[in-house]
């Protein structure tokens, strides 16, 4: 099955050449009833390479998706190519504030040394993440919006490791009857790339979610709140193969002490161009999300 996205957005023409179906929303799609409404909020800088990717992960699904993206109104960027294409394509919390969706996908975001306060645009996401509780039947969060909502919703502090954890990492599947898991090996390696503390003790001590898989040098990776309405993902299972480096080369302009990212380049040579090797973990979690959201959309 196609997933719906606005016409004429960038990652049609991008993901065709992936054999991707992708339709518009003004193509003819009333004859598809059992649709799934899929609200993506995007908070990192380069929006389009970020919706390529989410785009790419949700596509393996069988199911139809009626995908939206949504934005944070942001006057203040610098970045005038990200504000001219969030006009295009992107809504706003007030044109979608009387609608329903069965999930919500947030984006990290490069904010992790800053305070949530400092941040110009905390309270209108604090308003998104409030609203979402009562119109999305499930929200999937990943990297540093993680850290805002426990922060929002629970009220759990703020913590950062010392360093950056920066590279792609071994993790266990410890809770294997869940929906999330169904189908994983019991061990699988996903992308990091934050200053975000997650460790096994942490977690446990904040809260009584349901870790479903950690990582011995990374720390807890995927969890979720009794009732699964949020599902947090600490990692980035959506990457592309040369984002870590993308992300180490920036890095490296701002400080020259940063490690080189972990378990990523081949033989650890920076020359070497590096494998995907989660790619697989990724769509199959996405798939097993989309497919739990259509059986509560179906009363299954």
């Amino acid at each position: 099955m196609p997933i719906i996205v606005p016409k004429k957005l960038p990652a049609i023409n991008f993901l065709k050449k992936e054999n991707i179906f992708l339709l518009t929303k003004s193509q003819k799609n009333k004859f598809y009833d059992n649709k799934l409404k899929i609200l993506f909020l995007n908070l990192m800088f380069k929006k389009i390479e970020t919706e390529n990717q989410i785009i790419r992960l949700l596509s393996n699904s069988p199911l139809l998706i009626d995908f939206s993206l949504l934005c944070i109104n942001d006057s203040k960027s610098s970045n005038s190519l990200s504000i001219n294409h969030m006009k295009k394509y992107y809504l706003n919390l007030e044109q979608i504030n009387h609608k329903y969706y069965d999930g919500l996908i947030i984006t990290g975001a490069p904010l992790g040394l800053i305070n949530f306060s400092e941040i110009r645009y905390w309270k209108e996401f604090v308003k998104i993440i409030l609203w979402a509780k009562y119109h999305v039947n499930s929200i999937l969060s990943i990297c540093w919006s993680v850290q805002a909502i426990l922060n929002i919703l629970y009220n759990i502090p703020k913590k950062i490791n010392k360093s950056k954890l920066l590279g792609i990492f071994k993790h266990k599947t410890l809770l294997k009857n869940h929906f999330l898991v169904q189908g994983f090996d019991d061990y699988f390696f996903v992308p990091h790339s934050r200053y975000s503390n997650f460790s096994f003790s942490f977690i446990k001590y904040y809260t009584n979610f349901k870790i479903i898989s950690a990582s011995e040098k990374a720390g807890v990776y995927l969890f979720s709140s009794n009732n699964d309405k949020y599902i947090f993902i600490t990692g980035h299972p959506e990457y592309d193969a040369l984002t870590i480096n993308k992300e180490y080369l920036n890095d490296l302009k701002n400080k020259s002490n940063i490690d080189i990212p972990y378990n990523y380049y081949p033989l650890n040579n920076k020359k070497l161009i590096p494998k995907i090797n989660w790619r697989s973990h990724g769509n199959l979690l996405f798939l097993n999300w989309l497919n739990h959201l259509f059986n509560k959309l179906n009363n299954i």
